[in-house]
Formats: structure tokens, sequence, C-alpha cells
């Protein structure tokens, strides 16, 4: 089920179906960024957020970081220093086997899940994806849960452009919808 792509493979398709002359010009991953918000969760309870920084470094196979408040916004009751998010980067071979199992054992295990958007691209070749449960994820036990939260995942890429960032993407069999 798990297809392995080398890097060289996916240059040399890619260079040639770009029309690019350079092959430094190949667009490629930079990195990926998996965060969770966590500001309501944090004024219920301190464990919560300690909870989604397990589950972010259990999904993301390294340690995440909390995210904590620069500036005090009484509307939001929020103080400087309270947790606000959970985050981690990942690059390189760590990117790249996460987006492996995004795309091969993540996507598929989605409820109605039709693919994504070409729309969904920043303008830049980068694609942001939200998850609303992050139970698809096979590393979470089900049963060590307290709460449920939604993951936000950003891929950044070199592209100049989105054609760019949706080609790279569909090297790595990212799920498009074929009519938008």
């Amino acid at each position: 089920m798990l297809k392995n792509i080398t890097q060289a493979q996916i240059k040399a398709e890619l260079l040639s179906e770009l029309g690019l002359s350079n092959p430094h010009q190949v667009p490629k991953i930079e990195k990926i960024i998996i965060g969770a918000g966590v500001g309501t969760l944090a004024q219920k309870d301190k464990k919560l957020v300690k909870e989604v920084q397990e589950n972010l470094t259990l999904i993301a196979g390294q340690k995440a970081v909390v995210n904590k408040a620069k500036k005090s916004i009484s509307n939001f009751k929020l103080r400087e220093g309270m947790p606000v998010g959970v985050a981690v980067t990942l690059r390189g071979k760590k990117a790249n086997d996460f987006l492996n199992n995004l795309v091969n054992v993540v996507f598929p295990r989605v409820r109605d899940f039709r693919g994504f958007s070409k729309k969904s691209f920043d303008g830049r070749g980068n694609i942001s994806v939200g998850i609303k449960e992050h139970l698809v994820f096979p590393e979470i036990n089900p049963d060590d849960l307290v709460e449920i939260h939604g993951l936000q995942i950003v891929i950044q890429t070199s592209a100049q452009t989105d054609e760019q960032g949706y080609a790279l993407l569909r090297k790595y069999n990212f799920p498009f919808k074929e009519k938008n």
C-alpha cells in the first residue's frame, strides 16, 4: 500500500514536466508544520495542553512545542504567557515520511473524503490542510483520549507558483479533486 517514491525520480519527472532548464529550479518540500490551537482548552484544564502536546509528538515523531500568548487580550480572556497553541515543524526525511503517512494512511481513514481543491493553494505553491479530528492518525489510541481536537497542517514548498506546487504534490500522490 505504501508507495516508496525517491526524490531523484520526482526531480527528474518534474524537470521535464514543468519544462525547467536548471535542476535547482525544481520545487521540493521545504517543511511541514503541524499545529493545534488550545485557546479554550487551556482555560478549562492545564493538563489538556500537555495531552495535545503529547498527541502532536506522537503524530509527528518529534517533540512539539507549546506556543504562549505574547500579549494580553481582555476580550478573549487571554493573558500574556498563557498557552494558545502547540506546533511542530518537520524538515527533510521526517517531513517526507510524514507526508507519505498522511497521503497513504491518514487521508483514506477520513470519512467522506473526496480530495482537496486546487484552490487550496496560497499563491506561492504552499497548501494548508485542516483535520477536524486527530483520531484519524494511527498513532493515537482512542481509549487514552480526554478531548478530541483538530489539527492544521501546512505543507511549505519551494515552488514559485500554485501550478508547480500542485505538480509536486501530485508526484507524492496527494489527493486532489479532479473537478473544482
